[in-house]
């Protein structure tokens, strides 16, 4: 190959355009992008802004840039999805999720080139069995994802460890579970943004903020637990990936640790040196039954494949969060 490239579908979104701007700091990468940027005034434009990508690809012209530019794509990094827990249209998620990461991976596999995946700790639908990451393909059976968008994501764990098992897999192939990511670049998500990024406006206002009460007899209001990990992390392990070829199989990645939205909400406050003002209102019938009140992320299995740097801890991601973007006149990496 003349030229190192890596190739990031869903590359201006909020993990793949954090994860284009860590790789853009390498500079004897071309860094490609694949995405759709949507209206100018939308913003989302400005997730790349400061990256200095090599290429810009649009989804549906995806495999015609690979039939003629693809010689030099040594990996591909496949973030692009529709990853809406809530999105109505069954199979615009199955599509989007399983049909296009399917042919990524027949074209890193038929040419001997290496593919790293998003998928998400939705996959473990209600965690009565627990996180634990094996990626055997008993245990991935096994699961049972609440919505659509989790089911699609299990679906294709279940292709690649079946193909791998085959004989049939990429040069390397690396799954990654996120679970709940946030950070900078995340605005353009909407109702899907973290809750850091959904209260900030209130917070920043002065104005007290609203968190989902609980539904369930063993959780407080605000006490509901998530593993929240922050995108410099995530972006910090895929870049890890990319320098380790060797390392292959689906693997959990968050902080490790549990936390309640509470927690997060305090620590939003606590980042510009307010008191939490917290209020609880009822959850929306529709979430209730499809709601996850606890994830945790094991990590051991990322740790036994060699990843050894320390994860950051809310309080600490919150602050660089709100601090270094969200309360700037420039929020984007």
């Amino acid at each position: 190959m003349s030229r190192r490239v890596i190739l990031v579908t869903g590359g201006a979104g909020f993990i793949g355009s954090n994860i284009a701007a860590r790789l853009c700091e390498d500079d004897g990468l071309d860094v490609v992008v694949c995405d759709w940027l949507g209206a100018a005034a939308e913003n989302k434009w400005r997730n790349l802004a400061k990256s200095p990508i090599a290429d810009f690809v649009a989804p549906e012209a995806l495999f015609d840039w690979l039939a003629t530019r693809g010689e030099d794509v040594e990996l591909v990094i496949h973030m692009g999805a529709v990853s809406s827990t809530t999105e109505p249209d069954a199979d615009k998620i199955v599509h989007a999720n399983f049909t296009l990461s399917r042919d990524l991976w027949r074209w890193c596999a038929a040419r001997r080139r290496r593919l790293i995946y998003a998928s998400s700790a939705a996959t473990y639908g209600d965690g009565q069995g627990g996180f634990d990451g094996k990626d055997d393909l008993d245990s991935l059976k096994a699961l049972r994802p609440l919505n659509a968008y989790g089911w699609s994501k299990a679906l294709f764990d279940l292709y690649a460890v079946r193909e791998a098992a085959r004989g049939h897999a990429p040069a390397q192939w690396a799954g990654l579970k996120f679970f709940n990511v946030y950070g900078p670049n995340e605005d353009h998500k909407g109702g899907m943004k973290s809750v850091v990024c959904q209260i900030w406006p209130k917070v920043a206002a002065g104005e007290g903020v609203k968190l989902f009460k609980s539904h369930h007899p063993d959780y407080a209001d605000g006490g509901q637990l998530r593993d929240f990990v922050y995108v410099r992390d995530v972006a910090d392990v895929v870049a890890w990936l990319a320098k380790s070829p060797q390392v292959n199989g689906v693997y959990n990645l968050g902080s490790g640790q549990a936390r309640s939205f509470k927690d997060l909400a305090e620590a939003t406050f606590r980042a510009v040196g307010r008191e939490p003002q917290i209020d609880y209102i009822d959850m929306p019938e529709v979430l209730r039954g499809k709601y996850q009140y606890f994830t945790e992320a094991d990590m051991s299995r990322l740790r036994a494949a060699g990843y050894n740097a320390p994860m950051t801890a809310l309080e600490d991601g919150v602050e660089d969060y709100v601090a270094g973007f969200l309360n700037t006149d420039d929020p984007y990496r």
